[in-house]
């Protein structure tokens, strides 16, 4: 094959689909080597700043001109400093240097690698989850919408995926909302509690800072706090090595993990409950559900979120196994694996959710199909009902449960052995033994009679649970959302 042509260069390589064909735009600037570099030239400016205000000298002159090249960046040159040092961070200190070449002698002044690159870090990922938290929010909202809709509709449930007694499609689909609360909840709190880690030097001691301060233990600690409240943080971590503790990333892996199980278990649900054609994901008018086979409606968006899901739970893996093996204050075979595994968890992360809030602003009910499978399951389940209708009637309950037994057994088998509809009421009106209840049995085969407190539950859980834990994301909840391919 021959080599490809410039222009088709991009097409020669291979690129992620996590960010070429799904993510959205704002998550993959937040891993971009444009935000990551950027980045990396504020903190040495904010670092600057406090070592200026703390009385080292530094001008004016080069914090302007530092400030002025902020996202001047030739990534051309940082490429070929890198290749010729074989070194990331100073190929960019030498790249920023080049256009400050008066702040030069200051930038990255006391610091080591790890103050850019971890600190870098910890920012990605407290955007990220600012990127991911409203959109759990939208999603839980346009589930809640759902939920009030159908409260009230009975539904047949279903325990090891057997035929139980009634719920209703509302309460059903609060077991999905419940869980994504759980992972609002996670969310919220792994990124309030990520911290920064601050300016700590090449093993965590703050040497290097301490000799720059002439020994002056307050300037060090000061300095330390200025740059932690200017980079957005309320906390630094006291203790570290050269890294952050990686157990960290454990934690933020971890939540995202959990929001993968959610996702995954709701969209389960849903495809099955397509195979049932009791509930649909949306469909395009023009879209084909498979190419040998026109009339299918394949569930290929909750299939990707399945699909995805299980990437995202499997990342977290990475995380422990790096935290597990990191020496004493640290080794260099965590870098190349956090590169890809938490870009890829946020990256993930933001694909499902958005592909979830397609499904929920687009769920298709079929009130009749359910209907019709509640009548096919639902005198068997009415039986006990029958029993106490015909004892409060004067029956006997020993002899009516035989009855119902041996009219149960003949319409069992009239379903499974010819393929025929339940008949196990029509039975029970043509039997003389339950003329004295034959006007009640409409009133006792009554789904909404079965599904017990649902509706209320539904009511009490929207107001008092989902509602309020929205409130934080009003006016973020944004349009309807479309699909990506």
């Amino acid at each position: 094959m021959a080599a490809p042509g410039a222009e088709e260069d991009a097409l020669a390589r291979y690129r992620s689909p996590l960010v070429s064909r799904y993510a959205s735009a704002e998550m993959a600037f937040n891993f971009s080597e444009r935000k990551k570099f950027g980045t990396w030239r504020r903190l040495w400016l904010y670092l600057a700043q406090a070592e200026k205000s703390l009385g080292l000298p530094i001008t004016d002159e080069q914090i302007r001109e530092m400030e002025a090249n902020l996202d001047n960046i030739d990534f051309q040159m940082a490429a070929e400093e890198e290749k010729k040092l074989r070194h990331d961070v100073m190929a960019h200190v030498h790249t920023f240097a080049h256009c400050c070449p008066k702040a030069a002698a200051i930038i990255h002044l006391g610091a080591t690698s790890c103050y850019v690159g971890d600190n870098t870090d910890l920012i990605v990922l407290r955007d990220g989850f600012n990127l991911l938290l409203p959109k759990l929010a939208r999603v839980i909202s346009r589930l809640a919408d759902f939920a009030e809709k159908y409260a009230e509709l009975p539904t047949l449930g279903f325990t090891h995926y057997q035929p139980a007694q009634l719920t209703t499609v509302g309460k059903r689909c609060c077991l999905w909302i419940q869980d994504l609360c759980m992972d609002l909840q996670k969310l919220e709190r792994a990124r309030d509690d990520l911290r920064f880690r601050g300016v700590k030097g090449t093993t965590g001691t703050q040497a290097s800072f301490l000799q720059l301060f002439e020994g002056d233990h307050s300037k060090v600690e000061e300095l330390d706090r200025l740059v932690t409240a200017k980079a957005g943080f309320k906390r630094a971590y006291i203790v570290t090595g050269q890294t952050y503790s990686r157990k960290v990333d454990i934690e933020v892996m971890s939540v995202l993990a959990s929001l993968g199980a959610s996702i995954h278990k709701i969209c389960t649900d849903i495809r099955l409950l397509a195979n049932l054609k009791e509930i649909e994901e949306p469909f395009e008018k023009d879209q084909i559900g498979s190419s040998a086979m026109p009339y299918k409606r394949n569930p290929m968006r909750s299939e990707r979120c399945c699909s995805l899901a299980r990437h995202l739970m499997t990342l977290v893996l990475d995380p422990l196994q790096t935290a597990s093996v990191q020496w004493f204050e640290r080794t260099l075979d965590d870098s190349a694996n956090r590169r890809v595994c938490l870009a890829e968890a946020f990256l993930t992360a933001d694909i499902i959710l958005s592909t979830l809030q397609n499904i929920s602003e687009g769920l298709v009910v079929y009130p009749k199909v359910i209907a019709r499978r509640i009548r096919q399951e639902l005198p068997f389940m009415a039986t006990e009902n029958i029993i106490m209708a015909m004892v409060k009637a004067g029956g006997n309950r020993q002899d009516c449960h035989e009855k119902i037994r041996v009219l149960s057994q003949q319409a069992a088998a009239v379903v499974k052995q010819e393929g025929g509809d339940n008949d196990l009421i029509d039975r029970v009106r043509a039997d003389p033994y339950f003329s004295p209840i034959h006007g009640h049995l409409e009133s006792l085969l009554d789904p909404s009679s079965f599904t017990g407190r649902a509706p209320q539950q539904v009511a009490k859980f929207l107001k008092e649970e989902v509602r309020p834990a929205l409130v934080p994301y009003q006016g973020k909840m944004g349009g309807k959302i479309e699909l990506a391919l």
